[in-house]
């Protein structure tokens, strides 16, 4: 997250300086002016931190060039002086883009920090070794950034959450809290899994929906372009010699001069519905909307449900302890569970349940109305043997096998279908070619060899 210096002065005239951090430079300025009515000063500037780049020289050694992170131009020249090195430039850099790494990248970093955690490697070290190692130029200096902060003495936490941009929300969050947990191997374990289930969901998801509904689309422009471009003019050599057309081919014919008469009308219908659905669920309520209906998609939308209880039950194994603290747990759960819907519904039912009238977690969780019957039911006994926990790592193991076979399933049963509706397809574009052998012309002089030789010129 982007870090901000504020500069202001107070009402007795004295200077207030301070860092703050935001997400844009417009939020920070929203955030500065809270502060400022709050404590009573007036903003005077708001800097962000950039990256400057420099080339530096000791005495008669080769040039060396870096990166540094600053607040100002000066502040970087300072610094390298105070060092000895005879600053050649600064500059700041112009495209301070950091890419988010690969989720493979944070899944490794992840989970080989939990290996070397079990083995008593102490922390520092571990990311030491992971800086060194890691390709990834944003993880590998975000990796290092921590690093240098937590040997400061920083929140663990704080520090964590501060790269959200980088780790996603959950995972910076969790790993924030494994420091403090005192089961730091463990967190990272369950965090690790969390992220590879959350990447498979991802996966099957496109397998089972995304690329499906592209082949369909290219095969339907693939069709278009077929009858209105390459057909059209095969067909209207036998019509202007006035044969008459079999009925696919004159039917096929007449779509052809359809499509070509209002091709920017369909193209508008076809495209400006799909531009306003792909914007509307980008939007907080078009996503909430989207994953509210994607269950009921059939084949594969109970997977898609089950999947989200199983991240909800794998994270909320991962946190719960059976203090009071648990409200937080439960809304964590909710978030890393990639349902919006699932997520506003524990948030807005089942927390204030608990929260404002006492309600046991069984109660809070089945008036959601977001968790399947047999969920219900476990939780159920899990709270009646205090075995709440055992009972969430249960869950989440019982839907991870469950899902993981029948969503193959699915994405073969909708590949079979997929795999039909071409061949169908291409069976009748095939039917409508071959029907122009059984033309038989009517115009005197037009024998079957001449008729045979225009066909075999466009074929």
């Amino acid at each position: 997250m982007p870090e901000f210096r504020l500069e202001g002065i107070s009402t007795n005239g004295k200077t207030v300086q301070g860092i703050l951090e935001a997400d844009s430079p417009r939020l920070a300025k929203e955030k500065a002016n809270q502060m400022a009515v709050q404590r009573k000063f007036k903003v005077l500037k708001l800097t962000i931190r950039g990256t400057f780049i420099y080339k530096v020289q000791k005495g008669n050694e080769k040039p060396a060039t870096g990166e540094q992170k600053a607040f100002t131009k000066e502040e970087v020249q300072e610094a390298l002086s105070k060092m000895g090195f005879r600053v050649l430039y600064v500059r700041k850099k112009l495209f301070d883009i950091r890419p988010k790494p690969p989720m493979a990248d944070i899944v490794t970093f992840v989970r080989v920090s939990a290996d070397l955690i079990r083995q008593k490697l102490p922390y520092n070290e571990i990311l030491q070794l992971m800086t060194n190692d890691i390709e990834n130029k944003t993880l590998r200096d975000t990796i290092r950034e921590i690093n240098t902060e937590l040997k400061q003495g920083r929140d663990s936490e704080k520090v964590f959450v501060k790269q959200e941009a980088v780790f996603g929300k959950f995972t910076a969050h969790m790993l924030g809290l494994a420091s403090k947990s005192g089961n730091m191997a463990e967190i990272y374990e369950s965090t690790a899994k969390f992220l590879e289930r959350q990447a498979q969901f991802k996966k099957d998801l496109k397998s089972a929906l995304i690329m499906p509904l592209v082949t369909l689309a290219a095969l339907f422009a693939a069709v278009i372009y077929y009858i209105g471009w390459i057909f059209k003019p095969m067909a209207e050599i036998f019509a202007k010699m006035k044969i008459d057309l079999p009925p696919m081919t004159n039917a096929t014919l007449q779509l052809s001069y359809f499509i070509l008469d209002n091709i920017v009308v369909i193209l508008i219908a076809t495209l400006v519905p799909i531009i306003l659905a792909i914007r509307f669920f980008t939007t907080p309520r078009g996503k909430y909307i989207l994953d509210k209906f994607i269950w009921k998609i059939p084949a594969i939308g109970s997977l898609l449900h089950k999947t989200s209880i199983e991240i909800f039950c794998r994270v909320f194994h991962a946190l719960y302890s059976g203090s009071g603290e648990n409200i937080d747990v439960i809304r964590m759960a909710a978030e890393a569970c990639g349902n919006r819907y699932m997520e506003a519904q524990i948030k807005t039912i089942a927390i204030p349940m608990m929260v404002e009238k006492g309600a046991g977690i069984t109660e809070a969780f089945e008036a959601s109305g977001v968790f399947t019957k047999t969920a219900i039911s476990r939780f159920h006994s899990g709270a009646e043997t205090g075995t709440v926990k055992h009972t969430a790592h249960q869950l989440a193991e019982y839907y991870e096998k469950e899902t993981s076979y029948k969503m193959r399933n699915a994405i073969d049963f909708i590949q079979l279908w997929i795999t039909m509706i071409i061949m169908i397809v291409l069976t009748g574009l095939t039917l409508v070619s071959s029907e122009t052998a059984f033309i038989k012309p009517k115009r005197p002089g037009m024998g079957f060899i001449e008729l045979q030789n225009i066909i075999s010129w466009f074929t």
